[in-house]
């Protein structure tokens, strides 16, 4: 039984509340080493020349070494913006997932290490759920395919 002190009213509850919580869509980071048999030249050439890039995917490639020019691989599947480059080190570039607000940067280090090259991927902001599908196409499809290339 509720009593109710003089002056004081009883705090109405409604029977049903509704918590709406809005957050941000999660974003995840890979980085990833690498080691394929070449120097940093050929491996910087492959992977910025549209003719090599064909080569070894197997698939068309649109692609300049240029600054701020769009670019397309795997018949279209992957599609962004080249940002940077520094001849045989380094390639930058900004990968597109749909409606997403944020940039996706990815970033590819070249190092020479004796008769490999080293190569450092830092892939950043990627959608949760496209998370394991870019884990695996970088394994397999990007990386793999260019090890495969240079080292059968």
């Amino acid at each position: 039984m509720l009593s109710i002190k003089k002056g004081l009213r009883p705090a109405v509850i409604p029977q049903k509340a509704l918590i709406l919580v809005v957050t941000e869509p999660i974003m995840k980071d890979f980085r990833k080493y690498y080691r394929i048999k070449g120097t940093p030249a050929e491996i910087y050439a492959a992977l910025t020349n549209p003719f090599s890039i064909t080569l070894w995917t197997g698939s068309q490639a649109k692609m300049k070494e240029e600054p701020e020019t769009e670019f397309s691989l795997f018949d279209g599947d992957i599609e962004g913006k080249n940002l940077s480059f520094e001849k045989d080190s380094k390639i930058v570039q900004e990968w597109y997932f749909g409606d997403q607000d944020g940039k996706s940067i990815v970033t590819i280090t070249l190092r020479s290490d004796r008769l490999y090259t080293r190569i450092e991927l830092h892939h950043s902001n990627i959608p949760d759920e496209a998370f394991e599908d870019m884990v695996h196409g970088w394994d397999t499809y990007y990386f793999g395919a260019l090890k495969e290339f240079f080292e059968k």
